[in-house]
């Protein structure tokens, strides 16, 4: 199953962490870049952080600071720990395998994971 899956959002208050999970069973996952989307209503769907092998890590402007990714080759998913969360993080978030400047690959998305931020 190449096919990630994006678990762990859901209904925040604005200053909160929620840590998302995008799991999958192929192995490739184990050692491809991955990288965190997310699409709010209306925007288009923007990069939020990926990370490469040997564990380089990059994040949109936007985030920094305040979000880690991160992987478990063990058990192969990759993290996405959101702290101080704001009401402009509020969006469907997703997982994708993506080349090293974080491009996604894979043509075929998941359900991606909510996030809402309340006041």
């Amino acid at each position: 199953q190449v096919q990630p899956v994006e678990s762990g959002g859901g209904l925040v208050q604005a200053g909160g962490s929620l840590r998302l999970s995008c799991a999958a069973s192929a192995s490739i996952f184990k050692i491809a870049p991955v990288g965190w989307y997310r699409q709010a209503p209306g925007k288009q769907r923007e990069l939020v952080a990926h990370i490469i092998s040997g564990g380089t890590t990059n994040y949109a402007d936007s985030v920094k600071g305040r979000f880690t990714i991160s992987r478990d080759i063990a058990k192969n998913t990759v993290y996405l720990q959101m702290n101080r969360l704001k009401h402009e993080d509020a969006a469907v978030y997703y997982c994708n395998l993506a080349d090293t400047p974080g491009r996604p690959l894979l043509r075929s998305w998941g359900q991606g994971t909510q996030v809402t931020v309340s006041s």
